[in-house]
């Protein structure tokens, strides 16, 4: 499965500005990727946080889980996010998901550039953002 053709992925929509800018929804949702629902908002003030991840060609993360929500933007390159239920998405430079939540998975760069990632985690202040298994 793509991200492009994934239904919990928002579908594009620009809207421009009188000055020219624009604005595009890469992803919206209430679901992750694999159809699970997000888990209720933190009720105290969230902590946001974004990060940038690197993944080198022909390499894989550990197998993680995040206890936060989180929403991604691929920059550059394409992985392959894989589910402990052995779903898989595929992501590609200018896709972006809702990632999946206290569910464990992976995600590889089969292909010879490295895959950079923005991710964006709102949760809990002092949760961390992922947990290898």
């Amino acid at each position: 499965m793509s991200a492009s053709a994934c239904a919990p992925r928002a579908p594009r929509s620009a809207g421009q500005d009188a000055h020219g800018s624009t604005v595009e929804v890469v992803a919206k949702g209430s679901v992750s990727w694999d159809g699970a629902a997000l888990p209720a908002y933190p009720a105290t003030a969230p902590e946001v946080t974004v990060v940038r991840v690197t993944i080198p060609p022909h390499s894989a993360l550990p197998v993680h889980k995040h206890p936060s929500i989180n929403a991604a933007y691929m920059i550059s390159g394409a992985i392959t996010i894989v589910a402990e239920s052995g779903k898989e998405l595929k992501v590609r430079a200018g896709d972006g998901f809702l990632e999946l939540v206290d569910s464990w998975h992976h995600g590889r760069n089969d292909g010879d550039e490295p895959a950079v990632i923005v991710v964006v985690y709102v949760g809990s202040p002092g949760a961390p953002l992922t947990v290898e298994k």
